[in-house]
């Protein structure tokens, strides 16, 4: 993960083939010190399988990094099934690699647990739950919390009102703001939904034109190349799409003061995160801004703590935000670097104890 090579060396990593794909099923184990690990379950195209690994790798240390940051006690996991470029995957296909996943899971007797993620679904954990009690996020009706996108999107405003305090002088709200959205999947869409309502001033982006009519409806300008988004003119932005969309190249190009936003793995480079603090612009960790959703359905589905816990928790990112920065500003160094500080810290203690 960006930002922490130096230790993140894995705890275990699971890859075994999957008796009915005979598809490569991968889950890393990045960390058991706050508690049995837990992360989203991939199933994806990779031109290699091995770089389905690393994305699990990557991925499993970024959730270490976001339960510690929300003070959940879990390590992180990720699960990633790679599935070739030309892979047909159909629906009895589908179903195969997920018995196949579940099987994998509970061999682990515990020690993680997982939930939807790119190309998986609340409904896919059903299937999921059929051989393994180790997973969340399932639908409402089957005993779970449901779609997550709902949280992940409070989250992600939430950090976006800390960020908003600082740059509107302490208002804490943002209205007038000029901000970008980049990516209208399910959690960029509410995101944009929830700023307009806030009275923000929004721009939009998705490769999908048919989201345009998002854009319509909320009276924001679109832009069908997310590169335009990303470089307008704008108080905030907000990736929320796939990742690395931050690289050296673009730095330079970027106009805008501040960019908070729920995508996973959002610099390219670790460096990335210094070039943009010389550059005054201030950048919230995406394992911050995205932990709506995953504090939401650990809480109510692994800790069987009560819905108003687990949304005073996501609506708790705005105060972690708010200290991140004050503490960032005070010492004149980067928000990553806080952050990574904070998780240290109470990876450190816990150890410790």
């Amino acid at each position: 993960m960006p930002g922490f090579p130096q230790w993140s060396d894995h705890e275990a990593v699971l890859i075994r083939t999957g008796a009915r794909s005979g598809l490569p099923v991968v889950i890393a184990m990045h960390s058991s010190v706050l508690g049995p690990s837990a992360g989203g379950c991939r199933i994806w195209r990779y031109a290699r399988w091995q770089d389905g690994l690393e994305d699990a790798l990557r991925l499993s240390a970024a959730m270490t990094a976001k339960f510690a940051a929300a003070g959940l006690a879990r390590g992180g996991g990720k699960t990633v099934v790679a599935m070739s470029e030309g892979y047909e995957l159909t629906p009895e296909r589908k179903r195969g690699i997920l018995l196949d996943i579940a099987d994998a899971i509970e061999s682990l007797g515990g020690q993680y647990a997982t939930g939807p993620d790119v190309g998986t679904s609340p409904q896919d954990m059903v299937v999921i739950g059929e051989r393994t009690g180790h997973v969340f996020c399932k639908p409402a009706e089957y005993g779970g919390s449901g779609d997550s996108s709902p949280a992940t999107a409070e989250g992600s405003v939430a950090a976006l009102r800390a960020v908003a305090a600082q740059l509107g002088g302490g208002n804490g709200t943002v209205r007038g703001l000029r901000v970008a959205v980049v990516g209208l999947g399910s959690v960029g869409a509410r995101i944009a939904a929830l700023l307009s309502e806030a009275g923000a001033e929004l721009v939009l982006s998705d490769i999908d034109a048919s989201k345009k009519g998002l854009a319509d409806g909320l009276g924001a300008q679109w832009h069908s190349d997310p590169h335009q988004a990303l470089t307008a003119e704008v108080d905030i932005v907000v990736p929320a799409a796939l990742g690395g969309v931050l690289t050296e190249e673009i730095v330079p190009d970027l106009r805008c003061r501040a960019i908070v936003g729920p995508a996973n793995n959002q610099l390219a480079l670790p460096e990335v995160a210094d070039a943009l603090h010389k550059r005054g612009i201030a950048w919230v960790p995406d394992y911050i801004a995205s932990a709506g959703g995953v504090i939401h359905a650990i809480t109510v589905e692994l800790d069987k703590r009560t819905e108003d816990e687990a949304r005073q928790r996501v609506r708790g990112i705005e105060d972690t935000v708010a200290e991140l920065l004050q503490s960032a500003d005070t010492r004149g160094v980067t928000l990553a670097a806080v952050a990574e500080e904070l998780v240290r810290a109470r990876l450190g203690a816990v150890a410790e104890r």
